[in-house]
């Protein structure tokens, strides 16, 4: 007896049916018959092609090959992560909306600096940048607790975005070095900071171990420098705090009339609106999202956010480096 199936395979968007014979007279099993033996294909059988199934006109096979090796350089670990596709028209390209919306913001910054601040007391400005600096003695001029208050935290907040940004806030893409702005900073604050916010290209550079034992980023890591920093800080918002409402008063209408410190009033602003991007940035380099992320809606309160963070991060010789941006899961 001779059983005739159709298979049908597609070729070419056409269906064929092809006859397949296959022959009834299989060797029977018995108890003497050996198992391997019975199950031989039958001599009259013909050979059984399978044929692969084509390949769909028009698309194209993507392939992507993720390379991850790991090295060891002076006893941290550092993961490099690489990614390649293998497609037409895969190429990385470098966004440039972020680094063009930040320095349309600093060009705005800078043009209301020099032409729209009020400017109503250059005289009195140039006395109070005397006094603040200490160049005037005792003349009974009792200065505002306020004013007093933001020229000191001023004062930290770039050794507050030094620890932030060194190491894990450098820029490996390109030939800028970020020490010469943190510099700049201690004179110009914010607006001598945007410009390497715009210039800034992930990811940071690897770092060893015996680096984190040399200046500065031996006292930019240590727990000392970071609790000095939060106390002076805490210390200098109790102050301001416990200023008489005359006192505020008094500081909102040198706002209105005073350039100084109007200037100096929106550099303490742009600095703690930045604060926490570079919390995050320095966060997940250290591979500490996870449980340090309760402290991100912390980073959004004035420079207290910031620095305790500083004071509670792990240190950077305890967890490895990965050299991409780690993204929260």
């Amino acid at each position: 007896m001779v059983i005739g199936i159709a298979i049908a395979r597609p070729i070419d968007n056409m269906l064929l049916a092809q006859p397949i014979f296959f022959s009834s007279n299989l060797p029977t099993l018995t108890k003497k018959t050996n198992l391997r033996a019975s199950l031989q294909p039958h001599k009259n059988f013909p050979p059984l092609r399978v044929s692969p199934m084509p390949k769909p006109l028009g698309v194209r096979t993507r392939t992507k090959t993720l390379l991850v090796p790991f090295q060891k350089k002076g006893g941290v670990q550092i993961c490099h992560s690489l990614k390649k596709e293998s497609e037409v028209g895969g190429n990385d390209g470098r966004d440039w909306t972020t680094s063009f919306l930040l320095f349309l913001l600093w060009a705005a910054l800078i043009y209301y600096v020099f032409f729209l601040t009020p400017n109503q007391t250059p005289s009195r400005d140039l006395y109070f940048l005397k006094k603040l600096l200490n160049l005037k003695g005792d003349d009974g001029f009792r200065m505002n607790e306020v004013l007093v208050s933001l020229w000191y935290i001023m004062g930290l907040w770039p050794l507050v975005y030094s620890m932030l940004l060194l190491p894990t806030g450098r820029s490996s893409k390109n030939s800028i070095p970020v020490w010469p702005f943190l510099i700049l900073s201690c004179f110009g604050g914010a607006y001598a900071l945007l410009p390497y916010f715009v210039l800034w290209k992930p990811p940071a550079p690897p770092v060893e171990e015996t680096q984190l034992k040399t200046w500065p980023l031996n006292f930019l890591e240590s727990k000392v420098t970071a609790s000095i920093s939060l106390v002076a800080g805490v210390a200098i918002i109790i102050y301001a705090g416990l200023a008489g409402q005359d006192m505020w008063k008094e500081f909102y209408q040198y706002f209105r009339e005073s350039k100084f410190i109007h200037i100096t009033s929106i550099d303490f602003i742009v600095l703690s609106t930045f604060a926490p991007f570079w919390v995050y940035n320095d966060m997940t380099a250290r591979k500490w999202f996870d449980k340090g992320s309760w402290l991100l809606p912390i980073s959004l309160i004035p420079f207290l956010g910031p620095g305790l963070y500083l004071l509670l991060r792990p240190s950077l010789s305890t967890v490895a480096i990965s050299q991409t941006p780690v993204e929260p899961e």
